[in-house]
């Protein structure tokens, strides 16, 4: 499969294919013209990759899925674990995000909205910046 097929049939652009190639995340064999051809396999790791990174994984948590994925010994223990610290990472997010949301909401709030060049936002902005 060339490259604009695996990335289609991904969901990936050909861009991040090539930089998950770059990476060392998945290998295209070469046809003789020089092209890229991504094995069955490939296309898996790719698909495997794209939705880990859907969900948050970081590219080295997806390198360690990807080898959890090919190794018929690994317990499933290690991908949950793997897994729920990605959780732990979205929550932090989460939390992060719910805390700029209160910020914004508390300077939206203080602004008129109106025709005078004051701004709430601007001076809460402005005095955010300085301290």
């Amino acid at each position: 499969m060339n490259i604009g097929q695996a990335a289609k049939a991904t969901g990936l652009t050909v861009k991040t294919v090539r930089y998950y190639e770059d990476l060392g995340l998945v290998k295209a064999d070469r046809a003789e013209n020089g092209y890229r051809d991504f094995s069955d396999t490939a296309v898996d790791r790719l698909r495997i990759l794209a939705q880990a990174r859907h969900l948050g994984f970081g590219l080295e948590e997806c390198r360690r899925l990807l080898n959890l994925n090919a190794d018929p010994t690994r317990a499933s223990r290690d991908v949950r674990a793997l897994a729920m610290q990605n959780l732990d990472t979205v929550r932090d997010k989460i939390s992060q995000l719910k805390t700029l949301e209160a910020e914004l909401q508390t300077l939206i709030s203080q602004c008129h909205g109106d025709d005078d060049p004051d701004c709430a936002i601007l001076d809460g902005l402005s005095a955010r910046a300085t301290a």
